[in-house]
């Protein structure tokens, strides 16, 4: 075994819930191939965190406060093309992990699934593959042949899940009623859903919009 090779996998755990990361360094703590040598709370801790110790492997929670882990992933890699990320997030949407996918992330974990797939997931990530838990593949497969909603459209379904009628939308976006009516149309039609209250779960779910 080289030293290289014997060398633990190194890891920064990112996530504004310290029980999690306490979950994840308590995981990690029993292997001997790993350890965590930083923690971090959001994004901007996340990338300080990052220039300081330059990790093996991130770990990164999507939805934190003051900056995102999506702007944090896409800044990392800005920095360090080489960084290899792995998301751990409660949301399986497949819009939200292509998102996360085309920032650079090597992995997408689901939190409920931490306990069965975190280590192979680090290792795996570690070694130059890509990982995707079980869920998060099906969901990318379920909707690969899914017309994709326009940036206008996703304009309106965001204004339709705040609770805004038609006309309202068209004020807001300064277009007609007879616009939004038909925009809302093809987001019925393209999310499979039977009406608007339907469209927004869809799209809340799926990541094409967020709470």
């Amino acid at each position: 075994m080289s030293a290289e090779s014997s060398a633990p996998i190194r890891i920064l755990s990112v996530d504004d819930h310290p029980v999690l990361r306490q979950g994840v360094a308590a995981l990690v703590g029993g292997q001997t191939d790993m350890s965590v040598v930083a923690e971090a709370s959001n994004g901007r801790e996340a990338i300080q965190q990052f220039r300081t110790h330059h990790p093996d492997v991130t770990l990164m929670d999507l939805q934190m406060p003051e900056m995102n882990g999506l702007d944090a992933i896409i800044a990392i890699r800005g920095e360090f093309p080489e960084a290899r990320v792995i998301v751990l997030t409660t949301y399986a949407g497949d819009v939200q992990v292509l998102r996360a996918l085309k920032a650079g992330a090597r992995g997408y974990l689901l939190k409920n699934s931490l306990h069965k797939e975190l280590l192979e997931t680090i290792r795996s990530v570690h070694a130059g593959k890509r990982a995707l838990s079980t869920e998060v593949s099906m969901q990318l497969a379920e909707h690969a042949t899914d017309e994709v909603l326009t940036p206008a459209e996703i304009r309106v379904l965001r204004l339709i899940a705040e609770g805004n009628a038609n006309k309202e939308i068209a004020e807001r976006l300064s277009v007609s009623v007879e616009t939004v009516k038909g925009q809302v149309g093809n987001i019925l039609s393209k999310l499979g859903a039977n009406d608007r209250t339907h469209a927004a779960m869809i799209g809340l779910k799926r990541g094409i919009i967020e709470y």
